[in-house]
């Protein structure tokens, strides 16, 4: 090997031992700046779901069932309940005949609020049930006040915007109060908790 081929060589070795601790501390830099972007990572991701967490949860209001017209909803042994466009048919243990409370015969004035109320009774224990009609907003949910306290009963109505449905609840008459009078107003609600309609 001459003596240029010899100094280039020397040249190039000490050349890449001095590039050693460069690369090891770039290297070693580019470690940590990694790991440092990985953890802002997950405490932007643990913040942000605290956030979601600490946010009130939105529920939706319930909405009334819909039901296909002459469908059998079963609101207490024994007692059926069904729709059709003329109005609320029913059936009960102690009259199995198919009753009826007509919503076109004139008797009902879908265009104000009002609330019906049937009672039927078996060894203390009550199914009431009914319409509903004429308020303005989407009927949501039913309360009916007794001397016990809130019932909560269940709507049912048909598809599109008939303009009436139909509520229902089960109770139990307190003690030697058989006669039905332990039953007070029955208020329909609206999606946004504003009376719908009521019976006072």
């Amino acid at each position: 090997m001459t003596r240029m081929q010899k100094y280039v060589a020397a040249v190039a070795v000490a050349a890449a031992l001095a590039g050693v601790p460069s690369v090891s501390y770039a290297v070693s830099q580019g470690k940590a700046a990694h790991g440092t972007s990985y953890q802002a990572a997950a405490n932007y991701k643990a913040a942000a779901k605290a956030a979601v967490a600490a946010e009130p949860v939105v529920r939706k209001a319930p909405k009334a069932r819909v039901v296909a017209p002459g469908e059998h909803v079963v609101a207490a042994p024994g007692f059926e309940l069904w729709l059709t466009e003329e109005g609320k048919h029913w059936t009960s243990p102690d009259d199995p005949e198919p009753q009826f409370r007509s919503v076109v015969d004139g008797n009902i004035d879908l265009s104000t609020p009002g609330v019906s109320m049937q009672t039927e009774s078996m060894g203390g224990h009550y199914t009431l049930s009914g319409l509903y009609y004429g308020g303005k907003g989407t009927a949501s949910r039913v309360e009916i006040e007794t001397k016990a306290g809130t019932v909560h009963g269940k709507l049912l109505t048909l598809a599109g915007k008939p303009g009436w449905g139909v509520w229902y609840a089960t109770t139990t008459a307190p003690a030697g109060d058989d006669d039905g009078d332990f039953i007070g107003a029955v208020t329909v609600y609206d999606t946004r908790g504003k009376v719908y309609a009521q019976l006072n």
